[in-house]
């Protein structure tokens, strides 16, 4: 649901990458938010474009390559949905969307368990579990529940019947790219952070 390319970047990084290793194929893939290494658990991948943050986080290396304000979504009809920006402890009685319980920390972070608990508030309530994008729109345009959202992420839930609106009292998103630590010392998982580093940096 997330796009790497966001500015152009997937491509300013491969092109980077490729010119280094001309002989390297580059297969780009999208995996399920069950898991949020996005296939670096399990091997599959070898790099990854990854929400911070990673479960069992001291087995991964990353690179920040975006930073994001966390915005909630809502459908239009809500009465929050007519203010201009958002309390967090406005939201927190709400029902809210949640990832698999597969996502560990990551479903914490959408929950902003961490914001609830500075407030002294209860667990979420749970309205119902997503699993892509056109489940949240779905679940959003039913009213089953609202969710916190990346900025850059918005524009792909707010279609008919949603909108987004800025919070305060939140933590912004992080967007990086990832791989496995014992792999550090691989040319092309080396390379290909580097190139990342450098189209991030405008290098």
């Amino acid at each position: 649901s997330t796009s790497p390319g966001r500015g152009g970047l997937l491509p300013a990084i491969r092109s980077r990458f490729t010119a280094a290793h001309p002989e390297a194929v580059v297969r780009l893939r999208q995996m399920g938010w069950e898991d949020s290494t996005a296939g670096l658990a399990d091997g599959t991948a070898d790099v990854a474009y990854v929400w911070l943050p990673l479960p069992d986080a001291g087995r991964y290396a990353w690179t920040v390559v975006a930073e994001e304000p966390r915005l909630v979504a809502l459908p239009h009809t809500h009465p929050l949905a007519s203010r201009p920006e958002v309390d967090f402890a406005d939201l927190v009685a709400e029902p809210f969307l949640a990832l698999p319980p597969e996502a560990g920390v990551l479903r914490d972070f959408w929950l902003a368990l961490d914001e609830r608990r500075a407030l002294g508030a209860g667990p979420a309530r749970v309205g119902a579990e997503i699993s892509g994008t056109e489940e949240t729109y779905e679940a959003l345009v039913a009213g089953l529940g609202i969710c916190l959202v990346a900025t850059g992420n918005a524009p792909l839930i707010t279609l008919g019947g949603v909108t987004t609106r800025p919070v305060r009292g939140l933590t912004p998103s992080r967007y990086a790219l990832a791989w496995r630590r014992e792999d550090e010392g691989r040319a092309l998982v080396r390379d290909y952070a580097q190139a990342c580093r450098r189209a991030t940096a405008g290098g």
